[in-house]
């Protein structure tokens, strides 16, 4: 059967892909953040995986306002970048893993999750800059599985619906046969806000709740409504959505191996969280 390796969750502005274009790593500027990845990618060494499920939202590329999916999945076998208009470059083609798609598609379904499947789906820098970070030397040496939370467009899911839905997707990859070792993305966030009278309001309180209940304890985080969530950490902030279905897929007992939390970046309050699947059902 396949094995969850852990989580990956981390920030991805744009900003961030402009700067690894540039080679801004070393900027004092962006150091702080970068230097988050250096033991990141030492973990990953150790612990290498074979596909990516990478929980993100779409900014438009592949969904708009008038046909926005409250979950989707894809199940292509390849995956495209295009130009955002944000200048950064996109990446080469990344591979996808149909068959593991479809498995987990079939094991939400089964859960009485209504999913929007994609076997076409275009990926923005949600996804890219993710895998630039944690890859940075070239095309990622994985295949991935994106799926796509709506933060956008309200009605949001709430974060207890995200939970469930994680789980889901997290019982549907251990359930599959092929011994694939798995890694979860979670992309986003954590609070920001860039329009309106609270255009640049960061939270570093609230991010700290949700990072330390993120961990072990990611029901804390379901008796927030998503209007809650949009008051505490901003409109954009809402991506903490992503982290939190992305730790819904990590099954049980997790131990967290860094974070790094950075403030600001892009009027963004940058953040990196990686956890280990220790395997043991959580009381």
């Amino acid at each position: 059967m396949s094995k969850i390796i852990g989580s990956v969750a981390t920030s991805h502005i744009p900003g961030i892909g402009g700067a690894i274009a540039k080679n801004l790593q070393h900027d004092p500027y962006w150091k702080p953040f970068f230097d988050g990845f250096i033991p990141t990618r030492e973990w990953l060494a150790n612990n290498p995986p074979d596909v990516v499920v990478v929980v993100y939202n779409d900014h438009g590329l592949n969904f708009f306002l008038d046909k926005m999916p409250t979950f989707a999945i894809g199940a292509a076998q390849v995956y495209i970048s295009e130009d955002e208009g944000w200048g950064i470059p996109t990446v080469p083609p990344l591979e996808g893993d149909p068959a593991l798609s479809w498995a987990i598609i079939e094991g939400v379904v089964q859960d009485e999750f209504d999913v929007t499947t994609c076997q076409e789906m275009l990926v923005d820098h949600a996804v890219t800059i993710p895998l630039q970070l944690l890859w940075p030397e070239g095309p990622p040496p994985v295949k991935i599985v994106p799926v796509a939370v709506n933060t956008v467009q309200h009605p949001l899911p709430s974060p207890a619906r995200c939970l469930k839905f994680g789980q889901s997707i997290g019982r549907a990859i251990e359930a599959y046969a092929p011994a694939l070792k798995v890694l979860v993305i979670s992309s986003g966030g954590l609070s920001h806000q860039l329009e309106g009278e609270r255009a640049g309001f960061i939270n570093p309180q609230f991010d700290a709740l949700c990072l330390n209940a993120l961990i072990n304890q990611p029901e804390k985080l379901t008796g927030y409504t998503t209007h809650a969530i949009v008051e505490l950490a901003g409109s954009q902030g809402a991506e903490i959505l992503n982290w939190i279905t992305g730790r819904g897929i990590v099954q049980g007992v997790a131990r967290e191996v860094l974070r790094n939390y950075h403030i600001p970046i892009s009027n963004t309050a940058s953040a990196l969280q990686v956890l280990e699947q220790v395997g043991v059902p959580r009381s």
